[in-house]
């Protein structure tokens, strides 16, 4: 049921083959040889037309025909010459094949120490304010980077209550994430407000949409916020479409568990609207509690069954002071089989823990950015902790890094 104006249809073209410095020479040496062959031939039956004798003395039609059995020889071995140099795997000099289709990031390419900072301006507009470990009352950006955080991630709701996450929203928090010289996380949640395992319900602007229609409808919200982005000068390096989407997304239309294929239809939407925009943006599809393996193969069974496409999967994490140890081990455990079983990288895009274990959350974090670094060929980008600047049990939210006082806990030394 795919609708022209919201779907694009992106193709892939494969390289030509490459042939080497070598298979080059031969080439120049033979059609040498062929010619100088050939030209010996036109010799021979200009001399022949003028003295009426050929050249040599053997009869001229063992001579012509030896001659022409010579060139078609050394033709035939160039034909066949080329074509075993054009079957032979060639060296990718930018990156190396992991699986079916994944590349292994350049060397360049950063490890994310990442935030999810959504609710920054709506704390701000509350009156409370950030300080750095000194005390100094700084912007929670500024203080951040200081701590090694390199990349924000910022929620995205449709039309919610309050305006807090909006469009205009995001882009006042992404602009300051850009003068931070931070890299830029965008995470659609296809919702106007919390969208999780247990809540995925439609903007209600959406509600009684058809199906075509809800399609065109996240495609076209994706691509005009991206769009929206884009003219205020800021690049994305992921997408996210879709938050924490263990069952699927848009419920019911698009619950994994009813409708499997309506749900990877709808994370098409969110691809290709996103590579319509940000041809180089990497897409992101996100599930909770990264150490179930049973689930992750399940949902990505399906949408690979379904032809959906994603570049990146993301993982959530909020283990206890106790179980810690032993979540992060199964956590890489599943990174490393979806690298295998799928061809993509994956990336931590949310982690959490109690702000009062903040000796214990540290522990945890730096032993889940070890692990994520060890993923198989390089293919874990990175990690993110979610919320960190929640502090005074802000919106009931007790997992943040910062204390009491408004200062960063010694969990974000782990970055």
């Amino acid at each position: 049921m795919r609708n022209k104006s919201s779907w694009k249809v992106v193709c892939l073209i494969g390289r030509l083959p490459v042939l080497t410095l070598g298979s080059w020479f031969l080439i120049l040496v033979s059609w040498l040889l062929i010619f100088l062959s050939w030209l010996l031939i036109l010799v021979s039956w200009l001399f022949q037309k003028v003295t009426n004798e050929p050249i040599y003395k053997p009869k001229k039609t063992m001579i012509m025909k030896s001659r022409i059995a010579i060139c078609t020889a050394m033709m035939l071995c160039l034909g066949l010459g080329c074509q075993k140099d054009a079957g032979k795997p060639q060296k990718e000099q930018a990156s190396t094949k992991i699986g079916s289709n994944l590349t292994t990031p350049l060397a360049s390419t950063s490890f994310a120490n990442g935030s999810d900072v959504s609710w920054v301006t709506q704390m701000e507009a509350s009156g409370l304010k950030f300080y750095n470990s000194s005390g100094t009352q700084q912007d929670l950006f500024t203080i951040l980077k200081g701590l090694g955080i390199n990349a924000i991630r910022l929620r995205a709701w449709v039309n919610p209550s309050g305006g807090w996450c909006n469009t205009a929203d995001l882009v006042a928090k992404a602009k300051r994430a850009k003068t931070a010289g931070m890299s830029i996380m965008i995470d659609f949640h296809y919702s106007d407000t919390w969208a999780d395992p247990g809540h995925q319900t439609k903007p209600a602007a959406w509600a009684s949409q058809s199906f075509t229609d809800l399609m065109n409808s996240t495609y076209n919200y994706t691509q005009a916020t991206l769009n929206t982005l884009k003219s205020n000068g800021i690049t994305p390096t992921w997408v996210q479409v879709g938050n924490e989407t263990s069952d699927g997304m848009l419920w019911q239309d698009g619950r994994a568990s009813v409708n499997m294929k309506n749900f990877a239809w709808l994370v098409n939407c969110g691809y290709n609207a996103t590579k319509a925009v940000f041809p180089s943006c990497k897409v992101i599809v996100h599930l909770a509690n990264g150490y179930d393996n049973t689930t992750f193969r399940w949902l990505f069974d399906g949408l690979k069954a379904n032809g959906a496409s994603w570049d990146v999967i993301g993982m959530s994490l909020y283990p206890t002071t106790s179980n810690w140890s032993t979540l992060d081990s199964q956590c890489l455990t599943n990174m490393n089989d979806m690298v295998s079983r799928y061809g993509k990288q994956v990336m931590i895009c949310e982690a959490g823990m109690s702000e009062s274990a903040a000796t214990t959350c540290k522990s945890f974090l730096s032993d889940l950015i070890t692990k994520v670094k060890s993923v198989s060929g390089g293919n874990g980008l990175g990690v993110f902790y979610w919320e960190p600047e929640a502090y005074n049990n802000w919106q009931g939210y007790g997992s943040g890094a910062f204390d009491p006082t408004g200062k960063p806990t010694v969990a974000l030394t782990a970055f």
